[in-house]
């Protein structure tokens, strides 16, 4: 809806689920977990390797392509950029699937890593820039609904991948191989490969499987996501939404006041605060995504087989937590919404190492979710409030940074830890110290001094 007798605006809800569809394309990222295992046992990787894919996945999306991608919309408006984004997303995939069996790990960095996360940050960026001026009533709101559909992607593709014939036999294998390892190490005794029982190795039609569900999820990304991106535009320069309590008038008088330049935002103390509580909150948070299947394992000694479709149900809260929490910081602020957020993951992580019941594993790792996914949906509004929507872009994109590095630092940390002592637990306290001394960053996080842009 727009101002009346603008027959010509579009509908904002409209523009913000196309947007959010977007999203669900690219949210798929965080459903890098279910191929972790058919990886590593099919070309005989370990963690870290595979690891690797998801860490600068996230570090190409959160530190490269966001920044172009929120350069770039500034400039010539979301629609382009996101289509760009898509582009890249999209043909990562398919060329990770074609060309990983015969290039190996590296290809996979470069095509899902390195082109797919830039494309991902370009789609992911421009959404959240964009619908921030659509909505100046109902920012948290606005950006958890559509923030949630990049958390809904992950639930979405965690339900169907896994019931696809050909990759849940690889995914079987693939648990079966891991579990006869892990029998082995414990029992004492050298392990043999080639004694194991056909269906507890992986086969050339496993690895097939796994490449084909690349290749088609691409291909898929591509057509839906390039339809959606295609609705994409700013509101008029003039836009006001119906019943908006502030006037235009005043609106426009105050814009040259409260919208910063990315030059100016960075000289300010509230934007590396801004960003070291977004780095905590992903951190913990994402680390725990990259390898929930293998934690959740480790704490209930269940297959990890087992739990991977449960685990994908449970995903789901990531996109609720974008949006409950962004619609919660537009009533008690986004400073008190951060701060609960690190404190509530804090007690989860510090109980969660005691906890070996599934279901009350689950419920943990639910928390986590919401409050990981919570701090994308109260972001954005964050820095609307702060820095203004004029340069909403470039400056969200440089918030946004913090993903990137974290995304890049947690996962790593955590297979190495993996790796080294073959449990996940002992990171556990660590993170929760970590977001407890965090907790006070948002309390001494005030708003900057108004200065012209």
């Amino acid at each position: 809806m727009g101002l009346p007798g603008r027959a010509s605006t579009p509908n904002r809800w409209r523009i913000a689920s196309a947007a959010a569809i977007v999203m669900l394309t690219t949210g798929t990222i965080y459903s890098w977990g279910i191929f972790t295992q058919p990886l590593l046992v099919a070309f005989r990787w370990d963690l870290t390797v595979t690891t690797w894919t998801y860490a600068i996945a996230n570090f190409s999306l959160g530190a490269i392509g966001v920044l172009i991608g929120g350069f770039w919309q500034d400039r010539v408006g979301p629609r382009i950029v996101t289509m760009v984004g898509i582009a890249l997303w999209g043909s990562g995939n398919v060329l990770a699937g074609l060309g990983t069996p015969a290039l190996g790990a590296c290809w996979l960095y470069l095509t899902y890593g390195v082109i797919g996360g830039i494309g991902a940050g370009m789609a992911y960026i421009t959404p959240l820039s964009m619908v921030t001026k659509w909505f100046p009533d109902k920012k948290g709101l606005a950006g958890g609904f559509v923030a949630g559909g990049f958390g809904m992607g992950a639930f979405l593709y965690n339900q169907i991948v896994p019931r696809l014939a050909g990759f849940h036999a690889a995914a079987v294998h693939a648990a079966s191989f891991i579990a006869a390892r892990a029998a082995a190490r414990i029992a004492g005794t050298p392990f043999d490969s080639a004694a194991l029982l056909p269906g507890q190795t992986p086969t050339a039609g496993d690895i097939d499987a796994v490449m084909r569900v690349l290749v088609g999820s691409g291909i898929i990304f591509l057509i839906v996501g390039l339809a959606a991106a295609s609705q994409l535009r700013n509101p008029p320069p003039d836009y006001s939404p119906p019943g908006y309590r502030h006037g235009l008038a005043l609106r426009r008088m105050s814009s040259a006041v409260v919208s910063y330049s990315p030059a100016q935002i960075i000289a300010t103390p509230q934007f590396y605060l801004l960003w070291l509580q977004l780095f905590v909150n992903v951190i913990a948070g994402i680390a725990i995504i990259s390898n929930a299947v293998f934690i959740l394992a480790d704490l209930t000694g269940l297959a990890a087989v087992t739990i991977a479709p449960l685990f994908g149900l449970v995903s789901i809260f990531n996109a609720l937590g974008r949006i409950i929490w962004g619609t919660l910081s537009d009533r008690i602020g986004c400073n008190n919404t951060f701060a609960a957020m690190l404190g509530a993951q804090a007690a989860v992580l510090l109980l969660l190492p005691d906890i070996h019941n599934l279901t009350l594993a689950l419920a943990a790792i639910s928390v986590i979710l919401l409050c990981c996914g919570g701090g994308f949906g109260t972001m954005p509004s964050f820095n609307a409030e702060y820095f203004g929507t004029k340069f909403m872009g470039l400056n969200y994109g440089l918030i946004v940074t913090a993903w990137g590095f974290a995304g890049l630092v947690g996962p790593i940390l955590v297979a190495k830890i993996k790796d080294l002592t073959g449990s996940f637990t002992a990171m556990l306290p660590a993170f929760a110290v970590l977001l407890l001394a965090a907790m006070i960053i948002p309390f001494v996080t005030a708003k900057p001094a108004l200065q012209a842009a």
